[in-house]
């Protein structure tokens, strides 16, 4: 922890000056940046709802109810570069108002999407939805980091993802209410036409949103534009740091893992040898896979201020692959259960990831947090490579890729999160 003190020597006294001066500024900015994290995680969450929900009513088979990820998923892979360029020439604050327009205008094309009841005019929507929630997370996320000192950015990233944890915990109960219960035994025309009403108040929700955004006033950072520019002229490349690039891999398959086990929880928890529950049943357990997300979280922000981010990474990482193998291996409670808890150890992984992978990058900070953001698409490849297994060799047999995901992410925090000493000591001189 301590090799992090030279790379920001020059900073750290400014910034905890600002701090100091300006705490209840940043306080309010720090709040406001929850509803965005509250509101990505509902929109996203609500993806474990519309999976069951259109494989059902299109009759598609695994892969092909994944695509549903691939697209949303994959929008952060297409989107992010231009996102970035868009938040660095606009500033955090309008580029979050932007993400906010872009989200409910996806949200929005719902409507037709179901009037036709059309799978890929449902896909094209969520990709557009998704694209504006990739501008939030590029614009978010390092704005959280910005806004106070950088040796607690990490715990603060995780706090604020806490929140985000708060609406994926919520979302699959307003799906099942709104959503899987209103289809029973309706048509398939009806069925289609049952997310029209969620998704056109999502779509209010966020122009509200976007309209208070663009009123409030936020305190302005530029220390990370600053440093991109100053990466350009150094001829300085985030890819030539090991752990960013070991980083940007485990962010790949922490996503890529967390969201197939999300999708596939409504059937997996449906089978006769697991629970046999109906869709709208099992979509209310899914919010004990999501709280305990948002537990884990606000228990992390704290283990963290008092034990190495890495070894909290790794052991929960062990315990994510030995829950998953559990209910693979059991049936009955004991398999529900198992899954349901991955949730609670997946908590701290994705700002924990984050912010190790950022750590000593220097002038190179905010190329890195781009590629951290591009490497989101894991949650597009590996729940449709997951459903291409369960197409194969069914349903259970198909949580050994998460199982892989966790094994990487624990050889992560326990030693592919180092920074190299070659790494520290360039950025000493750079400073």
């Amino acid at each position: 922890m301590a090799s992090g003190v030279p790379m920001t020597a020059s900073k750290s006294s400014t910034n905890q000056t600002a701090v100091g001066q300006s705490q209840p500024q940043y306080l309010f900015a720090l709040t406001s940046l929850t509803t965005l994290f509250f509101m990505w995680g509902f929109i996203t969450c609500l993806n474990d709802i519309l999976i069951p929900h259109l494989k059902a009513v299109f009759s598609l088979s695994y892969a092909q109810a994944m695509l549903i990820q691939f697209c949303f998923f994959g929008a952060y892979f297409l989107v992010s570069v231009p996102a970035g360029v868009l938040v660095k020439r606009l500033g955090y604050q309008k580029g979050i108002v932007v993400g906010l327009l872009t989200a409910a205008l996806g949200c929005a094309l719902f409507y037709p999407a179901a009037a036709y009841a059309t799978y890929g005019l449902f896909l094209g929507a969520l990709f557009v939805l998704a694209s504006g929630i990739t501008v939030l997370q590029v614009a978010a996320n390092p704005y959280v980091t910005a806004l106070g000192p950088v040796e607690t950015a990490s715990s603060r990233l995780t706090l604020t993802q806490a929140f985000n944890s708060l609406g994926t915990t919520l979302a699959p109960s307003f799906g099942a209410l709104l959503i899987l219960s209103v289809a029973v035994g309706a048509s398939a025309e009806a069925e289609a036409e049952a997310v029209k009403l969620p998704y056109l108040l999502l779509c209010g929700m966020l122009i509200v949103l976007a309209v208070v955004f663009s009123l409030i006033k936020l305190p302005h950072v530029n220390e990370h534009e600053q440093q991109d520019d100053a990466a350009v002229i150094e001829g300085k490349s985030a890819l030539s740091h090991r752990h960013l690039v070991l980083g940007a891999i485990g962010i790949f398959v922490y996503v890529g893992g967390e969201v197939a086990i999300g999708s596939f929880l409504v059937n997996f928890l449906g089978q006769a040898h697991v629970a046999g529950l109906e869709e709208a049943d099992a979509a209310h357990y899914i919010a004990f896979y999501w709280g305990g997300a948002m537990v884990g979280r606000f228990i992390g922000a704290a283990v963290m201020q008092k034990v190495a981010a890495g070894k909290v990474l790794g052991f929960n990482a062990l315990m994510a692959a030995l829950l998953v193998v559990v209910a693979m291996m059991s049936e009955g409670a004991v398999a529900m259960w198992a899954i349901l808890a991955v949730g609670l150890f997946n908590s701290i992984m994705f700002p924990t990831i984050f912010s190790l992978a950022l750590k000593n990058l220097g002038p190179a900070t905010a190329q890195g947090s781009g590629i951290l953001c591009l490497a989101i698409v894991g949650g597009a490849i590996v729940p449709l490579l997951q459903g291409v297994v369960a197409d194969v060799a069914g349903l259970t047999i198909s949580f050994v890729l998460p199982v892989l995901c966790y094994a990487y992410i624990l050889f992560y925090g326990l030693k592919g999160s180092s920074v190299a000493a070659d790494n520290v000591a360039e950025n000493v001189v750079a400073r």
